[in-house]
């Protein structure tokens, strides 16, 4: 008699079908099992769901392929799906099949097979030496013991340079050493950052556990090393896990800690497709696993500049805070953070790209054998090439964006669709051939200092090359593949003495010569419409002056140097102090009188169409039909707007911001909306609309 199964598969976006589908098996299947089942004219892959069965009667299409030799995905990695597709506002299929590896997703059941049977050949590779671990600082043994004898979630609040690496490595070797079967995730915002903290990882556990014991999960890996990682968490052979956003996913059987390592960044919320964040979710999945464990996950979210969001989360519990705060202000080695130097660019001559008291601080460093850094967050040459004689600007023709002039290969390049030209000879609207950059980016600012420092020497032995050394470290000059790995291992080596670079430069690395840094035009977020941008400039500026004196020795001489217009700016008066609660706190009190996150909740409903009238009229149309849906009456729906970037790639983007002082009135409200808006796509006579979207929680308003 064949059983039915109800499976999880992924559709179309928008589909009408957005749940599990009914198939018929020969054989009885656990939730969470691998399955190959027909979908249309294709086979796809599917997990086994709870669901329940259809009517009597109903003609099922029959599972394809089972694939055996692998333990069904758990209840707790389900119900995280299921928490992560309802939240979000996208079909339980997008969220679960996208949060396995592509390569497991395309192999049919004999190529499944082989893979087993290689991996069941594979050889354990050869352990490093031992080596002790540093002896914990007074701050780290006091944090890591609460981490020990509470459950947390926990916010470490650690200043750059505090050893919150350590803390985690120690946290992790807690967890591991408690139960043989124990896993740890450990988080972190960007690729770049993941081989570094890999070696620290390898060095102190491969020699406990083998290397294999230790796998890497992020987009820059190949499919087959991608499956490899999603088998051995899944298996529970691999007990650390390290990965950027997608491994909140991983299937780990034994999770017991979720470390998100500079959880305030960004890069931790989806940006297309199911737009969730990692870092939220990992708090909930961390209660989730407790809860069925039967004994506590730890989440562990670590920053020196924690996001206003998890810094009000973990004030005192008496005020309504679900987080525990551990403070680590102190640097190891008793080393002091650097110095804050304004210098105000309104006293400067017009035009000046680095002041000369500035560059007097560079040539000192230089003098000494130090390295300094500076922080241009635009890269390319020149935002903009413009003609002198008539209005004549690098547009994008197919975005609402200028295309940024790269002087290294001579071409004109759109950073949002990639359309990319070679420079034009002469202006080509009036002929003229004096077209000029306007602006700065990191290849001017490189190819500037490279000029101003021509004549200076380094210190080095006689007869060795002391021409002093300019390197840029950005996406252009690392886009190829261990060009990343190969810069910085030039500025630990001391072959650099001066960095420039983007925000990829400002956190995460342990510069040891670095006794400068410098952001050379960061005013552009100080009055940006985006709520946002204080605290973004605020965390990157603060990292970034942590890269400066990491060597204790070094620290009482190192400095932060910013050039700004608004030299009182309250941002950077906080700045000078170091003192992060207390900008914190200033800008929590703005948040709330207006009413913002986190003392509120949005969604952005963004609809792409041929036109921006379509656009509009799409989201116009679907909010003049809420009246009378859940919770409703608790939210606000504001106008249809464009984006900030209305055009990308000749299609118009438009937005609409949803928000509630309720969480729960806004969920209500965005589910039930959902039918709303398929029915304004389908039946509203508006053409030229090609697809939208939910974002919740919004980072980008």
């Amino acid at each position: 008699m064949p059983f039915t199964v109800s499976v999880v598969v992924q559709l179309p976006a928008h589909s009408a079908l957005a749940g599990p589908l009914s198939y018929s098996c020969e054989q009885a299947l656990a939730p969470g099992s691998l399955v190959r089942v027909p979908l249309g004219r294709r086979e796809t892959l599917g997990v086994v769901w709870e669901a329940p069965a259809p009517p009597d009667g109903a003609q099922l299409k029959p599972v394809t392929t089972v694939l055996e030799g692998i333990p069904p995905l758990n209840a707790v990695w389900r119900q995280l799906v299921g928490f992560a597709a309802g939240y979000y506002q996208r079909a339980l299929g997008e969220v679960a099949l996208a949060a396995l590896p592509p390569q497991l997703r395309e192999l049919d059941a004999a190529q499944w097979h082989r893979r087993l049977r290689r991996k069941s050949r594979e050889t354990e590779t050869a352990l490093q030496a031992d080596v002790p671990p540093p002896a914990p600082t007074a701050e780290q043994a006091q944090a890591l013991a609460r981490i020990q004898s509470e459950d947390g979630p926990f916010l470490l609040y650690g200043s750059t340079g505090s050893g919150k690496t350590e803390v985690y490595l120690r946290a992790v070797q807690a967890a591991l050493a408690a139960d043989p079967q124990a896993q740890a995730l450990v988080m972190v915002p960007e690729i770049n950052l993941t081989p570094q903290l890999e070696e620290r990882f390898v060095a102190r556990f491969a020699p406990a556990f083998g290397r294999q014991a230790l796998v890497s999960m992020h987009s820059g890996m190949t499919p087959a090393q991608r499956l490899a990682s999603w088998l051995a968490a899944h298996t529970g052979s691999a007990r650390i896990v390290l990965g950027t956003r997608m491994a909140v996913f991983a299937s780990m059987p034994g999770l017991r800690l979720i470390v998100v390592d500079e959880e305030h960044d960004p890069s931790y919320k989806q940006q297309e497709g199911a737009r969730y964040s990692a870092r939220d979710l990992a708090v909930y999945r961390g209660r989730l696993e407790s809860r069925h464990g039967g004994q506590p996950c730890r989440v562990l979210l670590g920053s020196a500049t924690p996001s206003l969001e998890s810094w009000h989360h973990s004030r005192p519990a008496a005020e309504g805070g679900k987080y525990l705060r551990l403070a680590m202000p102190s640097r190891v080695g008793a080393g002091r953070l650097p110095a804050v130097r304004l210098v105000d660019m309104g006293q400067q001559p017009r035009n000046t790209q680095l002041a000369p008291q500035l560059l007097a601080a560079i040539g000192a460093r230089i003098a000494r054998g130090e390295q300094a850094m500076l922080l241009l967050n635009r890269r390319g040459y020149a935002p903009v090439l413009a003609c002198g004689s008539c209005d004549w600007k690098s547009l994008c023709p197919h975005c609402s964006a200028y295309r940024v002039f790269h002087k290294i290969d001579r071409s004109l390049r759109c950073h949002h669709c990639g359309y990319a030209e070679r420079v034009p000879r002469a202006c080509p609207e009036c002929g003229d051939v004096d077209l000029a950059p306007v602006g700065r980016g990191t290849e001017r600012l490189e190819e500037h200092l490279a000029h101003l420092f021509e004549g200076m020497e380094r210190p080095g032995a006689e007869g060795e090359d002391r021409r002093v050394r300019v390197l840029r470290i950005d996406a252009d000059s690392t886009r190829h593949k261990g060009a990343l790995e190969e810069q910085l291992a030039q500025v630990h080596a001391g072959a650099v003495d001066v960095l420039v670079g983007t925000q990829m430069i400002a956190k995460g690395h342990d510069f040891r010569r670095i006794t400068l840094v410098a952001a050379v035009n960061p005013d552009g977020a100080l009055f940006s419409s985006d709520f946002r941008a204080p605290e973004r400039l605020f965390a990157l500026l603060m990292q970034a002056a942590g890269r400066a004196g990491r060597d204790a020795s070094q620290g009482a001489a190192s400095e932060m140097w910013i050039q700004t217009a608004h030299p009182q700016h309250a941002l950077f008066a906080a700045l000078r102090r170091h003192d992060y609660p207390a900008f914190a706190d200033g800008q929590l009190a703005e948040r709330m009188q207006a009413g913002m996150p986190p003392f509120s909740f949005q969604a952005l409903v963004r609809a792409d169409a041929r036109t921006q009238q379509a656009a509009q009229a799409f989201l116009t149309q679907a909010a003049s039909q809420v009246t009378g849906l859940p919770g409703a009456d608790q939210v606000l729906v504001y106008p249809a707007v464009p984006t900030a970037v209305q055009r990308v790639a000749n299609v118009e983007r438009a937005q609409m911001l949803v928000e509630s002082a309720s969480r729960g009135a806004l969920q209500q409200f965005l589910a039930a909306w959902q039918a709303v808006l398929h029915g304004t796509r389908r039946d509203g006579g508006i053409e030229g609309v090609l697809r939208w979207a939910i974002d919740v929680d919004p980072l980008m308003v």
